[in-house]
């Protein structure tokens, strides 16, 4: 027979017992079932979760309560806040990498364009001696590079040009030449003078480029310096050759143009 059984250890709701006979006592049948029905009722009725229809045990199926007014105002500030810190942010440069040849001697120049603590990478490929490569810190993003044989010797310079991280975001430029191919030798320049006749107006917003046989340094001529300098309306040309120095390559002014 079947009994309503209370509540197990492990269960929260009763549970039907086959009852035993061994006692020898029979039930009477009509109270047997009403038994069981009422064993059944419960069971039905505790087998059902109280809140039926709720779903806050459910993250599948949970709903979201309205937003109260500060919970929109801190998420408006929230979101005011990371696009503030996105247009404040600096725009990152890609990694720069090309190879460049000329006369049978090849440059390979790598940088990651780091937005702090940046160099330039230039490994050649050719020469007799070295081919070691030439590692330069520099305070800016590579924008190209460029091969190219100025003094006509038959052994080609690289040329890589950046643009500094300052305010004024100069052209810079570092050079180095294959020494009759066998290693590499820096070429180097002097730093801009604005009081010299060839830099008098000089204030950034410059551009560099290898043309033909020479170097050019273009620029905007200014009226004053810093950041109360005013733009003239003309330009300033210096080309540069390179001739050997002391110890190393030197670039030389050629010619200054003003237009």
């Amino acid at each position: 027979m079947w009994r309503l059984g209370k509540p197990g250890r492990f269960f929260n709701f009763p549970f039907l017992l086959l009852d035993g006979t061994s006692s020898g006592h029979r039930r009477d049948p009509g109270k047997m079932k009403h038994t069981i029905l009422i064993g059944i009722i419960a069971f039905v009725l505790l087998s059902v979760p109280s809140g039926c229809g709720s779903t806050q045990n459910t993250p599948a199926n949970s709903v979201s309560k309205p937003a109260s007014p500060t919970d929109s105002t801190n998420s408006n500030a929230a979101v005011n806040s990371n696009s503030a810190a996105t247009r404040a942010a600096p725009a990152k440069s890609e990694p720069f990498k090309k190879t460049v040849e000329l006369h049978g001697i090849k440059f390979t120049v790598e940088s990651p364009n780091s937005a702090s603590d940046n160099s330039v990478t230039i490994t050649p490929a050719g020469l007799t001696v070295s081919n070691e490569p030439v590692v330069v810190k520099i305070n800016g993003s590579v924008s190209e590079a460029e091969v190219g044989d100025l003094n006509i010797d038959q052994s080609p310079e690289i040329y890589v040009f950046y643009r500094e991280s300052d305010g004024l975001k100069r052209a810079r430029v570092v050079a180095y030449s294959a020494n009759n191919k066998k290693s590499l030798s820096e070429v180097s320049m002097r730093e801009p003078n604005t009081a010299s006749a060839e830099y008098k107006g000089y204030n950034g917003e410059d551009d560099m480029a290898i043309v033909e046989s020479v170097l050019v340094h273009r620029f905007p001529v200014f009226d004053g310096s810093g950041a109360d300098a005013k733009k003239t309306g003309k330009t300033k040309q210096v080309q540069y050759k390179i001739k050997p120095g002391e110890a190393s390559w030197q670039f030389v002014v050629d010619r200054t143009s003003e237009y």
